[in-house]
């Protein structure tokens, strides 16, 4: 039987780092993160035998390595005695697992991201429950939290990674859903300040037109995989909801919506269909992989997109690269825009939020899981918490008089992308048991560089500080709107049992938009309807209303809970 997640109200708050190293009071359910003595003490003495253990990330973030081949790795493991053999997805996700399955034969570790219901129904992780009572550290950062990670049989099989340690602290940059535009049509138009998805297009469309021989994509989606929420939830956000998933939460009734059969998906699906037939969508964008997509991101020739900031950052993170080299490049730097249907106020950044469906498990087939839980154990004490996030001290960071930490010029200029990886920032950014990025050290410095706002302004080029400037903002989160508090966000991290029908709502949905929304797009405009019509009777096969039904007791559960 499925191992499902127990749902309780959501206090904690946190948002998905990108990568790149460098709304919003304190949570009032945040972790004391004054160091125990347990932190306190020095790492533990390395065993005198050395391990390596297999850790599967689910997400194709970076190359496959040997975390001991980094700089924050070997630190790690000259500690502890263990090092990582990290290998990232390649392919389909679901395949990938589905053979781990049926081999019955898995790595030590496994963050399967997206996948990770199909490893807890074929019980592939083992039960961590009496394991975090022993190593204090686990129990320090996840303590709040436990009541939240446990399964419906009581057990935690799993550790998530978006727990908030210490104060809540903002992020400056977008990491969440924005639609981006290359700053050399901003500058060309003369910066004008877009608030709807028509604005946003038609200065697309002009710049192409007006740049015909540079052979420019006007707009290119994210289609691939588990990945097609990149693509399919733009109504939501336009509507001017947060990422809540499949639904829209009212904030009066709290009544939760599905959004893929109204006026504004139409709306979107026949914008896409309407840019296609100009020659300004990318018609590849629904069989491009991951890769491909991030390599048109980068070649400076596609002019919009929307996405999110962290699963677009390895793109952008090279153009922000080159343009440090060279300011002319900045030209190519991709600025984020805050647009709904009629201008009005956008929700695109995320809401505080605990995400209790996702984390790393240990596997059943791990040789030695006391092992990995010591390294998980020493990784949380907030001195290798500085260094997985800040580096070392001289190095890749300083400490000012008043006990700020900060970055000089040089050492933001060095962290570029190949830095991030041989230095092992982008292998630590995420993915293991950690501080989350919102969180606070406890000495009041950000845990995330690029949140503190010294580094911020020092990681600001000369170009950005104009764009910024010409929009009368400081940082780039200026921009949007704050989000609302939801206490039960996201509404797409409450779990569902396999099998379920809220489950099969969303296998079948999936299957019935991944159908037809290509064929919605490159359609020709006059066979749209057409096309729109065997799409909502396709959909109406589903219990749409038991779904919402569902979602909304769970909602209004989740609001009863935090009172």
């Amino acid at each position: 039987m499925a191992a499902i997640l127990v749902f309780t109200a959501a206090c904690s708050k946190d948002n998905k780092n990108n990568g790149n190293n460098n709304g919003n009071n304190a949570s009032p359910s945040a972790v004391d993160s004054s160091p125990s003595a347990s932190e306190s003490t020095p790492a533990s003495e390395a065993p005198k035998d050395k391990v390596t253990f297999t850790f599967f990330n689910g997400v194709a973030n970076a190359p496959d390595a040997n975390m001991n081949e980094t700089t924050i790795g070997k630190i790690l493991e000259d500690q502890t005695g263990v090092n990582f053999k990290m290998e990232h997805l390649v392919g389909d996700l679901k395949a990938k697992i589905g053979t781990m399955i049926a081999s019955n034969d898995y790595p030590d570790v496994i963050d399967p991201d997206a996948g990770i219901d199909q490893l807890l129904d074929a019980g592939a992780f083992i039960d961590l429950t009496d394991l975090i009572e022993k190593y204090p550290n686990i129990k320090r950062v996840y303590g709040p939290y436990l009541s939240q990670m446990k399964a419906a049989d009581g057990k935690i099989y799993f550790i998530p990674f978006s727990n908030v340690v210490g104060g809540y602290t903002p992020d400056p940059n977008i990491n969440q859903g924005a639609f981006w535009i290359q700053r050399r049509v901003l500058k060309e138009a003369g910066y004008p300040k877009l608030k709807t998805l028509d604005e946003y297009t038609k200065l697309i469309e002009d710049f192409v037109a007006k740049h015909k021989n540079e052979g420019l994509t006007g707009l290119i989606t994210l289609t691939h995989d588990w990945r097609f929420f990149a693509t399919s939830n733009v109504p939501m956000h336009l509507d001017g909801y947060p990422n809540d998933g499949n639904v829209e939460v009212d904030m009066t009734t709290f009544e939760a919506k599905t959004y893929y059969t109204t006026d504004s998906t139409k709306r979107w699906l026949q914008k896409l269909n309407d840019l296609n037939s100009k020659g300004l969508f990318d018609k590849a964008s629904f069989v491009d992989n991951y890769d491909q997509y991030l390599a048109k991101l980068s070649s400076k020739k596609v002019v919009g997109f929307f996405d999110y900031g962290w699963q677009s950052g390895n793109a952008r993170n090279l153009l922000k690269d080159a343009a440090r080299q060279d300011p002319a490049q900045d030209d190519f730097v991709y600025q984020p825009m805050p647009l709904t249907w009629d201008g009005g106020k956008d929700q695109l950044q995320d809401p505080p939020g605990f995400v209790k469906n996702r984390g790393l498990g240990i596997s059943v087939s791990a040789r030695d899981p006391e092992r990995i839980m010591e390294y998980w154990d020493n990784l949380l004490k907030e001195e290798n918490q500085v260094l997985r996030s800040w580096g070392i001290k001289g190095e890749t960071y300083e400490v000012d008089g008043n006990g700020r930490f900060f970055r000089t010029e040089e050492q933001i200029k060095k962290i570029d992308e190949p830095f991030n990886l041989k230095f092992g920032f982008r292998y630590y950014a995420w993915d293991w048991p950690q501080y989350g990025t919102n969180s606070t050290l406890s000495d009041g410095n950000a845990l995330a560089p690029g949140y503190q706002p010294e580094v911020f302004q020092m990681s600001l080029t000369a170009e950005d500080k104009l764009i910024l400037d010409k929009y009368g903002v400081k940082t780039y989160a200026e921009l949007f709107a704050k989000p609302d508090d939801r206490v039960w966000f996201p509404a797409w991290g409450i779990p569902k049992a396999q099998g379920s029908p809220e489950q099969i709502w969303e296998t079948t949905k999936d299957e019935i938009t991944k159908k037809y929304y290509p064929k919605l797009v490159l359609a020709k405009p006059a066979d749209f309807e057409k096309v729109w019509g065997d799409y909502l009777a396709a959909f109406s096969k589903l219990d749409t209303a038991g779904y919402e039904k569902w979602y909304t007791a769970q909602i209004k559960a989740a609001i009863d809970a935090a009172k």
